[in-house]
């Protein structure tokens, strides 16, 4: 970089959220997005695609080499969905030169079903009655957390009460929070649309999403985070014997409810349920598991454009991350340079030629010199 923090990026085709336009100039000023070339460091992208830093709309965050992993994979923002204590969420806030992140800290739960047997969840995760969910939200909110993060569970199976996980939500806006609901079998995800969260995390991997449910979200206006990855890595690891196997029967049923909902206009997030700790139920890897999820997600239907969307300005908007999402000036410099076009072929994203996250230079996964 130049002495005084700039760097001129020449030749770059922009994706403006719909295209990738004609090679121009991209000025990263400290942490920002400038416009003034004058004098920065020149660096000729020969035509490379200039792309707004990648966010990955559900992680699970547990020490700084996360946030290491998604920066050299060009997702330079992670929206953790479950870390604590707070001690460690303001470590993690102390990380420098890698992905930025935003989190829920600590998931309400029930007292049953798979969360509540997480080594080190405590007790006042669970949440039985409107009160416990106020209290829960209040004290998040003391904690300065970015959303709250609710865990659905068909009735029966353990889960929060009906009505406390819409006094979840209710008590998430009276605080000016959004809600994040998981979901992960129908029953569960039913009860996610009906408590009025604004986001659903998972698909099903057995039974699918109802058909009521698809129409119910797209109405109110609630956005999908499928997590197809996830989804994928539970089939392989738990649905791999029997007569005959039928993982692929069920990764087809993931895929098609993810195409039905983007047909029917529900808002599709790219998240990957990111994670390496040591109660996750199965490892996935920070950062390249973003480039599988499009993988996936092409596979239901969506196109190279509206999956780059769902990965940038579309999960900027919803989460109101107003500075970043976008290549313009004033923004935050999270900028990932790739070879090829991926708005035509949406694996062009894995051939990186560079990352900056806040105009900070990241060696990438797949190094090449720009």
């Amino acid at each position: 970089m130049s002495t005084d923090g700039r760097t001129a990026l020449r030749n770059v085709r922009v994706f403006d959220g719909k295209r990738l336009g004609e090679p121009r100039t991209v000025v990263i000023d400290d942490a920002l997005i400038g416009d003034d070339p004058a004098g920065a460091e020149e660096i000729d992208a020969a035509g490379a695609a200039l792309l707004p830093g990648l966010i990955d709309a559900h992680v699970h965050l547990h020490d700084p080499g996360n946030l290491a992993a998604l920066a050299a994979w060009g997702v330079t923002t992670g929206l953790d969905m479950a870390c604590w204590p707070a001690e460690r969420v303001a470590s993690l806030r102390e990380t420098e030169g890698a992905a930025d992140f935003r989190t829920a800290g600590l998931p309400a739960i029930g007292p049953g079903g798979h969360h509540a047997r997480m080594p080190g969840m405590p007790p006042e995760a669970v949440i039985l009655t409107a009160a416990d969910a106020r209290r829960h939200v209040e004290a998040r909110a003391a904690e300065g957390v970015d959303y709250i993060k609710g865990v659905a569970e068909a009735p029966g199976e353990g889960g929060p009460p009906a009505d406390a996980l819409r006094a979840l939500v209710e008590a998430a806006r009276e605080y000016g929070l959004k809600t994040i609901v998981h979901a992960a079998t129908p029953g569960a995800y039913t009860m996610a649309v009906e408590s009025g969260a604004e986001f659903v995390t998972h698909t099903p991997i057995v039974g699918g999403v109802r058909a009521h449910d698809v129409a119910a979200m797209r109405s109110a206006g609630q956005r999908s985070i499928p997590t197809i990855t996830m989804m994928e890595a539970l089939l392989t690891a738990f649905m791999t014997s029997g007569p005959p196997p039928r993982r692929a029967d069920h990764l087809g049923e993931v895929l098609g409810d993810v195409g039905r909902l983007h047909r029917a206009g529900v808002e599709i997030l790219a998240g990957t349920d990111a994670n390496a700790g040591p109660s996750a139920p199965l490892p996935v890897p920070h950062g390249e598991s973003l480039h599988h999820e499009f993988e996936l997600m092409a596979r239901a239907g969506m196109t190279p454009v509206e999956i780059l969307r769902s990965a940038t300005v579309l999960p900027a908007r919803a989460f109101g991350l107003a500075d970043r999402g976008a290549v313009r000036p004033g923004m935050r410099a999270d900028l990932l340079l790739v070879n090829g076009d991926p708005t035509r072929d949406i694996t062009a994203t894995r051939d990186i030629r560079a990352v900056w996250c806040a105009g900070h230079p990241v060696t990438p996964a797949t190094a090449r010199e720009p």
